[in-house]
């Protein structure tokens, strides 16, 4: 069985980073569907993503809504993002391993392959 932490990074200003987060959707999804064990990060400019996908009207709010259980956001970023109430409406967990951000060095350390978008 294969580990993995996907970090979304990318923001939302850009077509390209709607890409890169469809991406990273597309990416936990099969490694879900496999039965592997997977993570989905929001880090950075990537929590904005968590607003705009619990949107019921959003293009990917589908493809979101099937992998939202795997979904983690960043504490710290969310209120360096003015995400918090977005955040506190869906359903993701708040990360905070390392000084109110994730530890993608606890992931590795547990042998998880860390992929970004």
């Amino acid at each position: 069985m294969t580990d993995a932490a996907i970090v979304v990074l990318a923001g939302t200003e850009s077509p390209a980073d709607l890409g890169r987060v469809v991406n990273a959707l597309q990416t936990a999804k099969e490694f879900d569907e496999e039965g592997d064990d997977v993570t989905l990060i929001f880090d950075g400019a990537g929590t904005k993503w968590v607003r705009e996908l619990e949107d019921e009207d959003h293009d990917y709010h589908a493809l979101y809504a099937a992998v939202s259980h795997l979904a983690e956001v960043c504490v710290y970023c969310v209120g360096a993002y003015g995400v918090n109430d977005a955040v506190d409406d869906s359903e993701v967990d708040r990360i905070d391993d390392y000084e109110g951000h994730p530890s993608i060095r606890l992931l590795v350390a547990d042998g998880a392959e860390i992929i970004t978008f």
